[in-house]
C-alpha cells in the first residue's frame, strides 16, 4: 500500500489541492494532469524490451530489400534495437522532465512537441547508428542511401508516434469524462446531505433562537457560532477532512440541539489520543450525518434521556466508527420504524469514493440499542 503523507503536510498551503483520502481518485487527477503516462507506468522493463525487438524486426523486415545476407539482416536487427532504444529512453525522459511545462498547454500543442521530440531523436540516434555501423564497415556510406534510410524510418516512426497519440489522447478523453462523472455524482450526493441537513435543522434552530434571545442572550450568541461553522462546513462541497475538524462539527452541531433537548440527550466520546487523531482523515459530515439521524430517530421520539456512546479505533490501517444509542424501554413504534429509517446509502457513497470500495456504513438495530459502525481503509502514516 502506498505511504500517505500525514494530513498537515498534505493540506500544508504549498499542498493544498492534495487529496490523501483515496489512491485511486489521486492517480486519476495525475494522469487528467498530462495525457501521456510515464515510461515505467505503461510497461515493465522487460515489457519494453521485447516490443522493441519485435519493432526492429518489423522495421529490418520491411527494410529487407537492402540487405544481401543473414548476417548484414541480423546486424540491422541490432542497428534497429539500439536505435529505437536511445530513441525511446531519450524521448520519454525528456517528455517527464517537460512535464511540468506540458501541464499548462493545450493537448493539441503537447501533442505536436512530444511528436517533435520523438522525431528529432529518432533522426539523431538513427544519424549515430549509422555512422558506427559505418566505421565498422556494417553501412557503406553513399548519399542516397543515407537520406533514404533516415527519411524513410522517420516517417514509419512519426507515423506510429501519431497513432499512439492518438490512442493516449482517447484515453484520457475516457478519463476526464469519467472524472466529471465522479464529480458529477459527488456533487448530487451532497447536495442530499444538504437537503437533508437544511430544512428541520434549520427551522428548529430558528425557534430555539428565537426564545433564547429574550431569555438568554449569550447563550443565544454562542448557538449562532455553532450554527455558522456547522453550515458553513455542510456548504464547502464533498471533501475529506481531518477527522479532529469533524468532531469539532459534531460537537458543534449536537451543541445545538442539546439547548434544544435539554436533558433528553447524553453524549459520551472514546478517541484516540491527539497524536493518533492527528493523521486521521473524513468525509465531511459522514459522521455528523449519523448522529444526526439518531437524534432525529431516537431521541426526538423518545421522553427519556437517551445516552449515545461513540468509539473510534484505528487499527491495521482501518477506521472504525461506533456509535450505539441505547434504546428506552418505550421504544415500541421507535424499534419498528428505525429500520426503516437508518439507511446511510448516500453516505456510504461518499465514503466509498474516496477510501475504496471496502468503506461502508451498517446499522443494526435490536430491541435494545442501534448500532451504527462507520469502517473504511486508512494507512498509518508512522508505518
Amino acid at each position: 500500500m502506498k505511504n500517505w503523507r500525514s494530513y498537515r503536510s498534505k493540506t500544508s498551503q504549498e499542498n493544498k489541492n492534495s487529496s490523501i483520502a483515496n489512491d485511486e481518485v489521486a492517480l486519476l487527477a495525475e494522469r487528467l494532469e498530462f495525457f501521456i503516462p510515464k515510461l515505467m507506468e505503461i510497461m515493465k522493463p522487460w515489457q519494453w524490451l521485447l516490443s522493441i525487438f519485435f519493432w526492429s524486426l518489423f522495421l529490418a523486415i520491411v527494410d529487407r530489400y537492402s540487405v544481401t545476407n543473414e548476417t548484414q539482416f541480423v546486424i540491422k536487427i541490432i542497428a534497429r534495437f539500439i536505435q529505437t532504444t536511445l530513441t525511446l529512453l531519450s524521448s520519454f525522459y525528456l517528455i517527464d522532465y517537460l512535464r511540468p511545462v506540458f501541464k499548462r498547454m493545450r493537448t493539441l500543442r503537447v501533442s505536436l512537441y512530444i511528436l517533435l521530440i520523438i522525431t528529432i531523436n529518432a533522426v539523431v540516434t538513427l544519424t549515430l547508428v549509422l555512422l558506427l555501423m559505418m566505421n565498422t564497415g556494417a553501412f557503406t556510406f553513399t548519399l542516397y542511401a543515407f537520406t533514404s534510410t533516415i527519411v524513410f524510418n522517420t516517417l514509419i516512426i512519426a507515423g506510429f508516434t501519431i497513432a499512439g497519440l492518438l490512442i493516449f489522447l482517447r484515453r484520457y478523453r475516457e478519463m476526464t469524462a469519467l472524472k466529471q462523472s465522479f464529480e458529477k455524482k459527488l456533487a448530487a450526493q451532497n447536495d442530499v446531505l444538504k437537503a437533508r441537513l437544511a430544512p428541520h435543522f434549520f427551522f428548529n434552530t430558528i425557534n430555539t433562537l428565537m426564545s433564547l434571545i429574550e431569555t438568554n442572550p449569550s447563550r443565544a450568541a454562542d448557538l449562532l457560532q455553532h450554527v455558522s461553522a456547522l453550515f458553513r462546513a455542510s456548504f464547502n462541497g464533498v471533501r475529506e477532512i481531518s477527522f479532529q475538524e469533524e468532531v469539532a462539527l459534531c460537537e458543534h452541531y449536537l451543541a445545538i440541539e442539546m439547548i434544544r433537548l435539554a436533558d433528553k440527550l447524553v453524549v459520551s466520546w472514546q478517541l484516540p489520543d491527539e497524536n493518533v487523531m492527528y493523521d486521521m482523515v473524513i468525509t465531511a459530515l459522514s459522521l455528523q450525518s449519523v448522529i444526526e439521524k439518531m437524534l432525529l430517530n431516537v431521541v426526538e421520539r423518545s421522553t427519556e434521556t437517551v445516552y449515545i456512546d461513540i468509539k473510534v479505533t484505528w487499527l491495521q490501517d482501518r477506521v472504525v466508527i461506533t456509535i450505539s444509542a441505547q434504546l428506552p424501554k418505550n421504544s415500541l413504534m421507535i424499534y419498528h420504524d428505525l429500520r426503516q429509517h437508518m439507511d446511510f446509502y448516500s453516505q456510504a457513497e461518499r465514503l466509498r469514493a474516496y477510501f475504496g470500495q471496502s468503506s461502508d456504513i451498517q446499522s443494526r438495530v435490536t430491541n435494545k440499542q442501534i448500532i451504527t459502525i462507520i469502517d473504511y481503509p486508512l494507512q498509518d502514516v508512522g508505518l
